[in-house]
């Protein structure tokens, strides 16, 4: 199949590469073009770790080129870019043409069905709780992947694509996809901005000064008892909304293949097999600008909805805001886009299901 990625990050090339390895024609489209020129004057992608290829993936030079010629397209960018790819391509979709979001923030699904529900189109968009890969650019050309997760939650809205759904994501990157019930569910399942929160805030100066250091190496005791904290305010909230998600000890069993223990316990065990990777060397991280506004504050704003706040989420928002000297809660484009300042338990529920 020929798949269409918007971005051309890590995530976006992991992506290609398994892409490639499952027989399928990945195309990647960078919006500045600056991440792709070299690809795009015929040096090869190469990926190492996790994922070993070296693979030569067609080059979009526009939102319409990537779009008009894929049987499906992946967005696969930070969160502080999904509005600007959604109003990209909804110009250009076809009826039925599935849009996957790796991985879904924000309910990014629902503005690009308000999109598409003013072009009167229906397509299934399928949001994906995680992304397939983790791992870093090591240069323009070079990925360096540090895991192919085992499980990933999915979704669609509406939720009635929902099996074949399912059926696409395995035939493009084989079994390791789980559904659940609905896009609550994955709005709730996107581990990275709460754990972010706790490593990012206690290594700060670590990122501030550009210094090397271990992330899982750093994850100690006390930093694993805050995160499995934080894990304990996101399943509160999605128990209120009566959906089942994924627990934090869960998520790096299956994303990192380790034994069940306590969140330090696992992160020892991955330093200890040379996989715990590297953490942030910036304070312009996308652990914070595209976590907090896009993962932090949906969920703060969940729990106000169900009457389960988010405490330590909401401070950890604020903190971070005042060493950043810039309000986090103010830098969410797609949230304001759907008045969901506005939105009831009821409305957003009926949302979810079968988008606008």
């Amino acid at each position: 199949m020929r798949v269409s990625i918007l971005g051309a990050g890590a995530a976006a090339c992991g992506a290609a590469a398994q892409l490639s390895i499952m027989g399928h024609d990945p195309m990647l489209w960078s919006p500045s073009g600056r991440s792709t020129e070299a690809l795009a004057a015929g040096a090869p992608l190469l990926a190492t770790g996790a994922i070993e290829a070296s693979i030569r993936p067609r080059i979009a030079a526009s939102a319409e080129e990537a779009v008009a010629s894929a049987d499906v397209v992946m967005l696969a960018m930070p969160g502080y870019a999904h509005k600007l790819a959604f109003d990209a391509i909804a110009p250009h979709l076809r009826e039925g043409q599935p849009v996957i979001i790796s991985s879904h923030a924000s309910f990014g699904a629902l503005y690009l069905s308000r999109l598409l529900a003013a072009r009167k189109l229906r397509t299934p968009i399928i949001a994906w709780g995680t992304t397939l890969t983790t791992g870093r650019k090591a240069s323009a050309t070079e990925v360096a992947v540090n895991s192919l997760r085992s499980k990933i939650d999915l979704a669609t809205v509406p939720e009635n694509a929902a099996d074949e759904a399912l059926a696409l994501c395995t035939t493009l990157f084989g079994e390791r996809f789980v559904l659940r019930e609905g896009l609550l569910a994955i709005a709730l399942s996107n581990l990275n901005p709460q754990n972010h929160l706790a490593i990012a805030l206690f290594n700060l100066t670590r990122m501030e000064r550009g210094e090397s250091w271990g992330q899982a190496e750093n994850v100690t005791p006390a930093v694993g008892r805050v995160m499995e904290a934080l894990d304990a305010e996101r399943l509160a909230i999605a128990g209120a909304f009566g959906v089942t998600v994924r627990t934090i000890r869960e998520h790096y069993a299956f994303s990192y293949q380790l034994p069940v223990g306590s969140i330090a316990e696992m992160n020892a065990e991955l330093h200890g097999r040379g996989k715990g990777g590297f953490g942030p060397t910036t304070l312009e991280s996308r652990y914070v600008l595209e976590d907090a506004p896009y993962g932090l504050l949906p969920t703060v704003l969940l729990g106000r909805l169900v009457g389960r706040p988010a405490t330590l989420h909401e401070a950890g928002l604020t903190l971070l805001s005042a060493a950043y000297g810039r309000d986090f809660t103010r830098e969410n484009d797609l949230l304001p886009a759907l008045s969901f300042d506005t939105t009831t338990r009821e409305g957003l529920e009926a949302l979810a299901r079968n988008g606008f």
